[in-house]
């Protein structure tokens, strides 16, 4: 893979994250979300269901889990530095789609929060099997043009506003990277581990009080590899990836 087009945007003033599930914008983009909080980004997250399937528990009670996922998005959203505001779509995990309901809520809060940078899961990624993700990037896609142009959802009764960028996580075809360091690998990982309903499931860390240390050493190794990995395409230390889209398309 050739390295990137471009790399390290200037902070923006105001940025907005969307992911499918908690926990999926700390993966594809915490330690840049990070790195502009400490430089005083207002940093606000979007997170689109509920979370409710994600136990492997068949008796699990799923109220207390919505619940305690919204807790745990909250304080990733803290071991980020995000000041800005921490919103639940609340669609039932497994069943977001991209209808017009959803995509006017999602514009309706691109217009009031008003980002300069959008970013979102890459919905061409080939072979991804979770359809939440690729509804969240259609979503994020389609929210924007809708958010950009004042003949869309015009009952909102509020501005339209066009972010000056789009990057997408996950990126099929990442063409652009942000440079990250160890401050930024530390947040992310923190925001990541503040998700301890998703230890099993999807960090692989267990309960068990032997296991468990070296399983968690070995996720933080796991989560360091990958921003290594982008930073050597990019040419710098530590990276993440990204496909940067035009808004004015």
């Amino acid at each position: 893979m050739t390295g990137p087009t471009t790399r390290d945007l200037a902070v923006p003033g105001r940025a907005l994250a969307v992911g499918a599930h908690p926990d999926d914008i700390e993966f594809g983009a915490g330690a840049t979300l990070a790195r502009w909080a400490a430089a005083g980004c207002e940093v606000s997250l979007l997170v689109c269901t509920d979370g409710s399937k994600g136990t492997w528990d068949p008796d699990a009670d799923l109220a207390a889990l919505i619940a305690t996922r919204q807790d745990e998005a909250r304080a990733a959203a803290e071991a980020l530095g995000a000041t800005g505001q921490v919103v639940f779509l609340g669609v039932t995990d497994g069943e977001l789609e991209n209808d017009r309901a959803t995509r006017s809520e999602l514009a309706r809060w691109i217009r009031v929060l008003r980002p300069d940078v959008l970013l979102g899961h890459d919905p061409w990624m080939r072979y991804r099997l979770h359809p939440d993700h690729r509804a969240a990037g259609y979503l994020t896609c389609d929210a924007l043009v809708a958010a950009r142009d004042p003949h869309f959802f015009p009952e909102h009764g509020i501005a339209h506003h066009r972010p000056d960028a789009l990057l997408l996580f996950e990126a099929d075809e990442p063409d652009h990277a942000e440079s990250a360091d160890d401050t930024g690998l530390a947040a992310k990982v923190a925001a990541l581990e503040s998700h301890r309903s998703q230890y099993e499931s999807t960090m692989f860390i267990t309960d068990d009080p032997v296991a468990s240390a070296a399983e968690q050493a070995r996720f933080r190794a796991e989560v360091r590899s990958k921003l290594v990995d982008a930073g050597a395409w990019a040419g710098v230390a530590l990276a993440e990836r990204f496909r940067l889209m035009p808004t004015d398309r």
